[in-house]
């Protein structure tokens, strides 16, 4: 998944939920744009969080792949012998 889409799809979370906390509170939708704004930007910032934690993650991972093939290596071939 795309970084653009990350952050746009947490974006439009972000507004769902603002639109879904002024529906609960029977406000105007549309009154305060600012606020939907803001929501949108804490929202899409904790969607690029987590495009970045994803690919952190991944490199992370392919390392101790690597480091568990580099230990089974000598010790398979201790076996065969």
């Amino acid at each position: 998944m795309s970084l653009l889409s990350n952050i746009v799809g947490f974006s439009l979370f972000g507004l769902a939920a603002r639109f879904g906390q002024l529906g609960i509170q029977k406000r105007n939708l549309f009154d305060n744009m600012g606020g939907h704004a803001l929501s949108m930007a804490a929202f899409g910032y904790a969607g690029y969080w987590a495009y970045r934690w994803d690919q952190r993650a991944a490199v992370l991972l392919a390392d101790k792949r690597a480091q568990l093939a580099a230990r089974r290596q000598p010790q398979e071939g201790a076996e065969e012998s």
